[in-house]
């Protein structure tokens, strides 16, 4: 797929890829197989008909390689950029055990794409199912919350989502930056929802303003899914955590993503725009803050982790679109103290690291190599470690059952010990993938419409 000159997009804050042509989507297409035993679509969290949709494309009947996605998932465009698909999907393809399997990611961005090129009224709709009485509230607008509640609403629920931020899409919008994600796509795809009647409440924090027991026995829902994301940031825990210049992943990206502050002073937020910038982590949400410092003018990006490459969970693709913008690696050495002056970093003090011998799940685990401190000079540092659940919802609702870590506890439906609620996504797993929590928000959908028109009808009636 044609991808912008690393030289040019670390200026810029536009999409690093292109997408496909008409003519290379097809070309792609037709290296499918078409097997009769689709394995790719059993490795899809949400089930997609990949070997019908792309038989569209490989026919030229866009249409229906539309409709065929927007049957099992109502974000294709956003999918088709974010989601893993080499460790999922196209590591399923036959193809992929001799070669490059199907780019059934790109394909899936190219069917979306084309859809979102239509007029609203021009786009592919999925079908809703007669009204069917009940009501439901949806917290949360991320992808389990967005999925959720689009398969409520075809279900013939009626469906609201109540956003704590101002703006909806959850992580989608202020978790990913704009050169990976537009938020064009997000919200031409949410818009969608609402299109099949999905009503979206901003500016609600949900345990604050509402609790989910008075959404059920005060605002007249009959069931609530719970979507809220696990986005309360964990930090390094080494001294000088408090200078300035030290952010976390979360705010860092929230303020540059969806709050637009590399439009400062045309946006109303701020951001500090570090000369050299240290980030530590080793996953995606690393990445995308340090490619996001750089096109904030930083001079010099390190990338802190102390494993090995080998051993980052990011996407090797943003691995690779990293280190071509320009991003430095420092790896095998972790940060033992953030070091400034007048209350402003001026560096971290890291060790060097060594990985031990598997352990019995094979993972390599690092060890501190002894009198091996350096410094790395800096002025802004960005903890990029993971993320934790939130305890503003949960401590409203104190008969939710949570897990030690402050998850909430669920079945494989999404059920969780009060009647009438349902969970999923990261609130529920811990961080995963969008994908993974969209597919988490179906399944409970799901689950809400059998309670709904069994036990849960008539014990509301």
């Amino acid at each position: 797929m044609p991808e912008r000159p690393p030289q040019e997009r670390r200026m810029s804050f536009d999409e690093v890829g292109y997408g496909y042509t008409a003519e290379m989507a097809r070309a792609e297409a037709e290296r499918c197989l078409q097997c009769k035993n689709p394995v790719c679509q059993q490795g899809c969290p949400v089930n997609i008909d990949i070997k019908s949709f792309i038989g569209a494309i490989i026919e030229g009947d866009l249409p229906r390689g539309v409709a065929v996605l927007k049957e099992r998932n109502a974000l294709p465009a956003v999918c088709g950029r974010v989601c893993p698909q080499e460790e999922q999907c196209e590591a399923a393809c036959v193809l992929s055990k001799k070669g490059d399997p199907v780019a059934i990611g790109r394909l899936e961005r190219f069917l979306g794409d084309t859809d979102l090129a239509c007029e609203i009224d021009g786009r592919c709709v999925p079908a809703v199912a007669a009204p069917s009485g009940r009501r439901c509230a949806v917290v949360g607008s991320g992808p389990a919350g967005l999925a959720c509640a689009g398969e409520l609403a075809q279900l013939g629920h009626e469906v609201t989502i109540f956003e704590s931020l101002h703006a909806p899409g959850g992580v989608l919008s202020y978790g990913i930056p704009e050169f990976r994600l537009p938020k064009d796509i997000v919200n031409a795809e949410i818009e969608m929802l609402s299109q099949i009647g999905v009503n979206i409440v901003t500016n609600t924090v949900v345990g604050q303003l509402v609790t989910v027991p008075e959404l059920l026995a005060e605002e007249g829902f009959d069931a609530v899914f719970i979507g809220s994301g696990a986005g309360l940031p964990v930090f390094l825990g080494v001294p000088g955590e408090n200078l300035n210049g030290v952010y976390s992943a979360n705010e860092f990206l929230t303020r540059v993503n969806l709050m637009r502050a590399y439009e400062f002073p045309t946006s109303d937020t701020p951001v500090w725009r570090g000369r050299k910038v240290a980030v530590v982590g080793g996953g995606n949400v690393a990445m995308d803050a340090a490619r996001t410092a750089l096109r904030l003018g930083a001079e010099d990006v390190f990338l802190v982790y102390r494993r090995t490459e080998d051993e980052m969970p990011a996407r090797r693709e943003e691995v690779h679109h990293a280190r071509e913008e320009g991003v430095e690696f420092k790896m095998l050495c972790s940060p033992v103290e953030v070091v400034g002056h007048d209350g402003w970093v001026t560096g971290i003090t890291a060790t060097r690291m060594e990985l031990a011998e598997p352990d019995s799940s094979g993972r390599r685990a690092p060890v501190c190599v002894l009198d091996s401190e350096f410094t790395i000079d800096c002025d802004t540092v960005i903890s990029a470690v993971g993320t934790r659940a939130n305890p503003l919802l949960t401590k409203a609702a104190p008969d939710l059952e949570l897990s030690a870590r402050g998850y909430i506890v669920t079945d494989d439906d999404g059920t969780t010990n009060l009647p009438g609620v349902y969970a999923g996504g990261d609130i529920v797993t811990g961080a995963a993938t969008v994908i993974l929590a969209m597919g988490a928000g179906k399944k409970a959908a799901q689950a809400m419409d059998r309670w709904l028109r069994s036990a849960g009808s008539s014990a509301s009636e």
